[in-house]
């Protein structure tokens, strides 16, 4: 059967000829159901009011710096820790060696020795004069002075053993213990160094690390407690950014900057000085912000697709930062290349 040449209906073409009026038909089905989906997946190009970021350098800084001192003065004899090492508090660190110490220790072990004998002999006469003025055979005044000899020479043993616990306790002393947690960051003798009474030994700083941000007095007012602040994972090695909170912001320009401090979880072990970019909070700013998804990237240059009359071109864009939200998660900044009211088509 043949058919003169021209356009038929689908409806017409089911009627005569079931089988190709049915995939004529689903054709003409996809066909719209794509223009109403291409339609529906849109977007008119907007403004909206982004935070105002801007890049300062922040110094890694320990919450505290403490020097372990020296207890005693003398020579150091032992040092057992180097810059960089991890230690706890009360670990010893560091021995102040004093010959002095050494011979008072011998001399008052001598005279302790002589003063057990005498007490020990004293103790003898006491007891051999008590029994024979129970027996009459001495009067009592020679017991009181038995007692009086026995008294004299225990208190004496007694205080020598003191004086001795106090020249032990002066060697004890010589161990340079660490005052807290942390790692040693500056090492300031060598064995053999003389040092006296509360002479620095070494300098100690605390795992807790803080971020020292230095940003330029323009940007002063609106810096405050409780911001939060951004640093790039790369400073990291790593893909994700680190977020973190100003705890405390200095009430005094230094070099024409403004000093505050951050806290930022998982700084982990790093130098203490080192310099890392952080990202601050400067105000609000209107931007261009899409979904990452109407972006192409094609030979290093990046394009979206904007619908113009009944024609579709392609526009090349300046890609800004990544601008995720609560309502947009994968929003992208466009600097430059499309304006309010474009619509924009998604590849």
């Amino acid at each position: 059967m043949r058919y003169r040449s021209g356009r038929r209906s689908a409806a017409w073409i089911v009627m005569r000829e079931p089988m190709r009026g049915l995939i004529v038909l689903s054709l003409v089905v996809v066909a719209t159901l794509g223009m109403v989906s291409a339609r529906a997946e849109n977007l008119t190009v907007a403004s909206r009011s982004v935070a105002d970021e801007k890049a300062v350098f922040a110094t890694v800084e320990s919450v505290s710096v403490v020097p372990a001192r020296g207890r005693i003065g003398g020579t150091i004899v032992q040092l057992n820790v180097r810059e960089g090492d991890p230690v706890a508090r009360g670990q010893a660190i560091a021995a102040i060696g004093d010959e002095k110490l050494g011979l008072q220790m011998k001399s008052l072990d001598a005279q302790i020795d002589a003063l057990q004998a005498q007490s020990s002999q004293a103790q003898s006469d006491f007891t051999r004069t008590e029994g024979l003025v129970e027996r009459g055979t001495l009067p009592r005044v020679k017991l009181d002075e038995a007692r009086t000899a026995l008294n004299v020479a225990e208190n004496g043993l007694r205080a020598k053993t003191a004086e001795r616990a106090v020249v032990q306790q002066q060697f004890n002393e010589g161990q340079v213990l660490a005052p807290a947690d942390g790692r040693v960051l500056k090492k300031l003798v060598a064995v053999g160094s003389v040092v006296l009474p509360g002479d620095i030994v070494a300098m100690i700083a605390q795992q807790n690390f803080k971020l020292r941000l230095r940003v330029p007095e323009r940007h002063a007012r609106f810096l405050k407690a409780g911001d939060k602040i951004r640093v790039d994972g790369a400073e990291f090695g790593e893909q994700a950014s680190k977020s973190g909170v100003i705890d405390l912001v200095y009430p005094q320009i230094e070099d024409g900057r403004v000093i505050a401090d951050a806290t930022v979880e998982g700084l982990g072990e790093y130098f203490v000085g080192d310099r890392l970019r952080v990202w601050i909070s400067g105000g609000q700013r209107t931007a261009f912000v899409i979904p990452s998804s109407y972006v192409t990237t094609r030979f290093g240059i990046d394009y979206v697709q904007i619908r113009q009359a009944d024609r579709t071109v392609s526009a090349p864009v300046q890609r800004g930062r990544d601008l995720p939200g609560p309502d947009l998660p994968n929003g992208l900044e466009i600097l430059s290349g499309i304006r309010t009211g474009d619509q924009l088509v998604q590849p």
